[in-house]
């Protein structure tokens, strides 16, 4: 018989994180360096759970849902809003993302996860989301069920362990202020890339304005190291490494030796693809901010690649990494 799927109450948070520690240990399981728990991991996901739960104010909507069977919970899945950053017109208001911190017991009824599936994007469509995303590990248990409901790859999650400390090359530099407006002219370059590979990526009209402020702040921030490639004096490339955040690692899992890179472009590869030339100076500078991670005791590194742009996916593989995340759109 089919299970009932029914939204996840205060009372049920002892299943709940119940649930939600078995896909954590099922998750660690496909990558222990990468995929750490906490000491503490299942208070972690209980305080995370009934902080969302008990805000009055939450910075973004989340739900989780639970399929019954048999007079049991079976089942759960997890949905937000996912909030649209500055840079990105967001004209079809905050897509719902599906999170894969979602779980189906071996005792559950086996059109368990299909259903579970089918009522998140009901629960996100009423909700208002106008674009559905989904993410799951790679060949997880949640990968097929997205592709038979016409989910496709959008980004690409690239993960690699043992990072080392390693000299920049002669070509790649700490930025500074000075570099911000050429910063800025490369992020143009960056989105329009992105735009033309999905319109979900479309640029806000003050892009720019927005993309130059906060790269000047993150010049401020202690936590992150910004590197520019200018090999005869002009700027051809950046990248920024930073922490890890929770939005691709649930609560359950250790981050604190986890880095984590998405602005980054050379000029190298502008064409997605076809890498321009031997690639070297996005190599160099990509080098760069994987030794910062390095440097400030991280042993893991997630980036983020586009997954249409194989220039991109193919630096990455060669420099040892490998997909361990994907976010899929509904086409």
């Amino acid at each position: 018989m089919s299970p009932s799927v029914r939204p996840a109450a205060m009372a049920d948070l002892d299943v709940l994180t119940d649930l939600l520690m078995r896909d954590a240990e099922q998750r660690q399981m496909t990558d222990p360096d990468l995929w750490t728990l906490k000491a503490d991991a299942r208070a972690q996901i209980s305080a995370a759970i009934k902080q969302a739960m008990e805000s009055d104010n939450p910075p973004f909507r989340q739900r989780w849902l639970l399929a019954e069977a048999g007079g049991a919970v079976v089942g759960v899945i997890h949905t937000i809003l996912l909030p649209v950053p500055p840079i990105y017109a967001g004209d079809f208001g905050a897509p719902g993302l599906i999170m894969e911190d979602s779980f189906v017991s071996d005792s559950a009824p086996d059109d368990t996860r299909a259903i579970l599936f089918a009522a998140a994007e009901d629960d996100l469509i009423e909700a208002g989301a106008k674009v559905l995303v989904a993410s799951s590990i790679v060949d997880g248990p949640w990968a097929s069920v997205q592709t038979d409901r016409n989910y496709a790859p959008l980004t690409l999650y690239l993960a690699r362990t043992g990072l080392r400390t390693q000299a920049a090359a002669a070509s790649v530099r700490k930025a500074t202020e000075a570099d911000v407006p050429a910063i800025v002219g490369l992020s143009a370059e960056h989105r329009q890339i992105l735009l033309d590979l999905n319109v979900f990526w479309k640029p806000h009209p003050d892009a720019d304005a927005r993309f130059g402020s906060w790269m000047a702040r993150s010049l401020t921030l202690p936590d992150r190291d910004m590197f520019v490639a200018a090999p005869e004096g002009e700027v051809e490339g950046y990248v920024i490494s930073q922490p890890a955040t929770a939005l691709h690692f649930p609560p359950a899992h250790d981050i604190a030796a986890t880095g984590f890179i998405d602005d980054f472009h050379h000029e190298d590869l502008q064409d997605p693809d076809h890498t321009e030339g031997t690639g070297k100076g996005a190599h160099d500078l990509f080098a760069a901010a994987e030794a910062a991670l390095a440097q400030r005791q991280n042993d893991a590194a997630l980036v983020v690649c586009p997954a249409a742009w194989r220039s991109k996916a193919a630096m990455l593989e060669a420099a040892g990494y490998e997909t361990a995340l994907v976010w899929r759109i509904k086409r």
